[in-house]
């Protein structure tokens, strides 16, 4: 089939699934107004890819019948390919503007690096690397949109994932494995037409049923989400710019009884492979998230430097200083990117080497299976945990502070309508190079980015988009590179105790 239109994509979410909001259920996802938007959005975005000068830089051509599909399923093979899916990610990602963090470039990555692992998922029964390679196949060359859940849900942080009604397996048959129990988080859930279910919290010995990992279609019996209050409330895109167009709509996933086909499980009661999954990816989905990074960085940046043209700030030094930070961390993005996508095509390439070798035997011991990849970098994944959070939530300081007053006291659209009114706000508001309408219309932008309820959603997502970045700074904490460093202060040390020997000798 390879890449779908975008009234393909609206046809495909007229099925029988399950989607709970404001206490109701849903009909039509593609007609509700909490949805519509999004939809549309999303549409734009599959319709992107049969533009014919962008159809060569978006696609590939699909190993089993030669139809274009996404490269963002792509496996390269040397840097010049790497370069292709870099630069269709960075355009795709600027298409929208970096505010959209579960694009469908999202999940396809994520679902090449599980596909890049087989050696780990078919390390006891080759069937499960089999599996996540059919269905890596599958999702390239039909073009699905997906959804995933990973964080397990938690009535109390201080008890084991055992104590808590997490999807965990119940039973299994010669059909599947059946499922049962809830999944936070699951991002365009509503508008998805797949849920990946993947490892996040590594799992102990006494909690194998909770080590489970497959994809099933979002209509299955069973299975419904309950989506969060919409940000999309149908105001106009002068008030509301960001909101009504790429609000993804969170959810939870409720698993009941649900059966899932043998053919769509990863991992099933193993705890080996279930904790090693994360840690054992080449790092597509990273890449991919930080291009999507680094979009949003360059336009809040840019967002930035608009509104104190607006106001006459971009004068002031003071304001010059913040912008000009901001301009650095592009520039160090840019850097982040490039080594990003050299490491994670040499992690590709390692795991290929492991998929191919028949003698390759994953060792038992999880921390010698950890490094089955040796060398295996971590500057993708700590840009991700580290950098683009820090940066994509300064740049939010720097916006607060450039528009300050002027973000709260924002006529609305409706107020420029009134002839009596826009005359008086020309007088009153209108920026030095700007009227007083396009200088609001900038102020709304900046409202939206960083202060409504998808603005503040915006920054929690990017505080914890790969995790707690609490728990991240203690895992770095336990590499080996710290005894490393260590272990050069203890060389220094004892370079100056002998040559204040030698002085004293002497």
């Amino acid at each position: 089939m390879g890449i779908r239109t975008g009234e393909q994509y609206i046809a495909s979410l007229k099925d029988n699934r399950r989607i709970f909001i404001n206490g109701e259920e849903v009909n039509d996802v593609a007609d509700h107004p909490a949805f519509s938007g999004l939809v549309q959005e999303l549409a734009r975005h599959y319709d992107r890819f049969h533009d014919p000068e962008k159809q060569p830089i978006y696609t590939y051509a699909s190993p089993k019948d030669g139809a274009p599909v996404s490269n963002s399923y792509l496996m390269p093979e040397n840097a010049e390919q790497m370069a292709q899916r870099v630069r269709a990610e960075t355009e795709r990602k600027a298409d929208t503007f970096g505010m959209m963090g579960r694009m469908p470039d999202f999940m396809n990555a994520f679902m090449t690096d599980v596909a890049a692992i087989g050696y780990l998922l078919g390390y006891k029964d080759k069937r499960f690397a089999e599996n996540a390679w059919r269905y890596y196949e599958y999702a390239r060359d039909t073009d699905i949109c997906f959804t995933h859940t990973l964080a397990d849900p938690k009535t109390d942080y201080t008890k084991e994932v055992s104590e808590q009604r997490s999807v965990r397996i119940v039973d299994q048959n010669s059909e599947g494995i059946i499922v049962s129990g809830a999944r936070m988080l699951s991002t365009l859930a509503p508008v998805s037409n797949e849920i990946f279910v993947g490892a996040f919290m590594p799992r102990t010995p006494a909690e194998a049923a909770y080590a489970v990992s497959f994809a099933i279609p979002v209509a299955t019996d069973g299975l419904k989400f309950i989506a969060r209050e919409p940000y999309a409330t149908g105001k106009s895109l002068f008030d509301r710019p960001l909101s009504e167009r790429y609000d993804e709509g969170d959810a939870i996933a409720l698993f009941t009884n649900v059966l899932v086909p043998w053919d769509r499980v990863f991992v099933a009661g193993d705890i080996l492979p279930h904790n090693l999954m994360m840690p054992s990816y080449p790092g597509f989905l990273s890449l991919q998230a930080n291009i999507r990074g680094r979009a949003k960085l360059r336009f809040m940046t840019g967002l930035a430097s608009k509104m104190a043209n607006s106001l006459g700030r971009n004068k002031q030094a003071r304001y010059q200083e913040m912008i000009g930070e901001l301009l650095s961390f592009c520039e160090i993005a840019d850097g982040l990117i490039s080594a990003s996508a050299d490491e994670v095509l040499r992690n590709f390439l390692a795991a290929q080497r492991n998929n191919n070798n028949p003698d390759f035997v994953l060792p038992d011991n999880p921390d010698a299976a950890l490094f089955s990849i040796p060398n295996s970098g971590m500057v993708a994944m700590s840009a991700l945990r580290t950098f683009f959070p820090m940066v994509n939530t300064k740049v939010n300081d720097v916006v607060r502070l450039i528009g300050s007053s002027n973000l709260v006291m924002a006529p609305t659209e409706a107020d420029f309508a009134n002839p009596e009114l826009a005359a008086e706000l020309e007088s009153y508001i209108a920026g030095p190079d700007m009227s007083a309408k396009e200088r609001v219309r900038v102020m709304k932008l900046g409202w939206d980015a960083i202060a409504t309820e998808f603005g503040s959603r915006q920054e929690i997502y990017e505080i914890f988009f790969a995790g707690d970045p609490a728990m991240a700074r203690m895992m770095y904490y336990n590499t080996p590179r710290r005894f490393e460093y260590e272990g050069q202060v203890d060389q220094l040390l004892a370079q100056s105790e002998a040559l204040q020997a030698d002085r004293i000798s002497n």
